[in-house]
């Protein structure tokens, strides 16, 4: 309950920032007497697009902490803490990055890392993992999850987010003032309910599309992140004994804003389209495949 009233309160906040920014700088004004102003409009959605995908990616540090309750352990005297955060400080050199924050938090085997820049990010490990795995097991994931912040994996997909965003938001008004002028034929004004009506339902039309092409994208960089658990480790087989074990637990529900950095996930059918992990038998076989 705590993690959808966070989600909700924290997506609330974003578009009342965004809506607010948009009305100083005036680029909501795209719809004027004479037509859509299609150069406003550009610029309404690359802000609305980028904005909040922005937004959200300085703010995942935070966010992350609060929705698993993420505890920081870089200065813990514990035995097991201080073998954890060993480990992310020895890829983190081999990786030429900042030492990130580490942290641990309660819950089904997991892990993710999140944060706006290579230089501070957040790895953090679950409970459940620790419990279900070797010490091998955990460093390759832990190696996986530095991978994903040495490629700067975050950036990458709030890049790849934000442009889906303004092509989402640009086209829907675009084609939904067409549907209302030609298709309807409104003479008046300003725009009709046919604007409005197929403007929503567009959002959620293209929003799907978008959705399924950033899903992909998030795919081919686990992948990749697999592979940079390997390099980091030395040799595939910790990677690929981490993926087999992972692929016979339940590796729980992370938040929405971590969810992508996560290590596992379970895509089925046409959901499969939308996941940001592909199966873990088709990352085994990349893995084995890889030279």
């Amino acid at each position: 309950m705590k993690r959808i009233v966070l989600f909700v309160v924290t997506n609330l906040a974003v578009m009342l920032v965004l809506g607010i920014a948009a009305s100083l700088l005036g680029v909501n004004r795209f719809l004027t007497p004479n037509g859509l102003n299609l150069w406003m409009l550009l610029m309404f959605a690359a802000l609305m697009g980028f904005g909040g995908a922005i937004i959200s990616l300085l703010m995942s540090k935070m966010v992350a902490k609060w929705s698993t309750g993420a505890q920081i352990i870089n200065n813990s005297s514990d035995p097991t803490h201080r073998w954890i955060v060993s480990t992310v400080e020895t890829f983190a050199k081999k990786s030429n990055i900042g030492m990130p924050d580490v942290a641990i938090y309660q819950g089904e085997p997991n892990a993710f890392a999140t944060g706006a820049f290579k230089n501070s990010a957040l790895v953090a490990v679950s409970t459940g993992l620790l419990q279900s795995m070797s010490r091998e097991e955990v460093e390759a994931v832990i190696a996986h999850e530095v991978a994903h912040v040495a490629n700067g994996d975050m950036v990458t997909m709030t890049l790849i987010q934000g442009v889906m965003n303004t092509f989402v938001v640009f086209l829907s008004r675009v084609i939904g003032y067409f549907v209302d002028k030609v298709v309807l034929r409104n003479t008046n004004d300003g725009p009709g309910i046919g604007y409005y009506i197929s403007t929503i339902v567009l959002d959620i039309v293209l929003g799907v599309l978008a959705a399924i092409v950033v899903a992909w994208f998030s795919r081919q960089r686990e992948y990749r992140a697999d592979a940079g658990a390997a390099a980091l480790m030395g040799r595939k087989q910790p990677m690929i004994n981490a993926l087999a074990r992972l692929g016979g637990l339940d590796p729980g529900q992370l938040p929405q804003s971590v969810q992508a950095m996560g290590i596992s996930g379970r895509p089925s059918g046409f959901m499969a389209l939308m996941s940001s992990h592909p199966p873990i038998e088709d990352r085994i076989r990349a893995l084995q495949a890889s030279a």
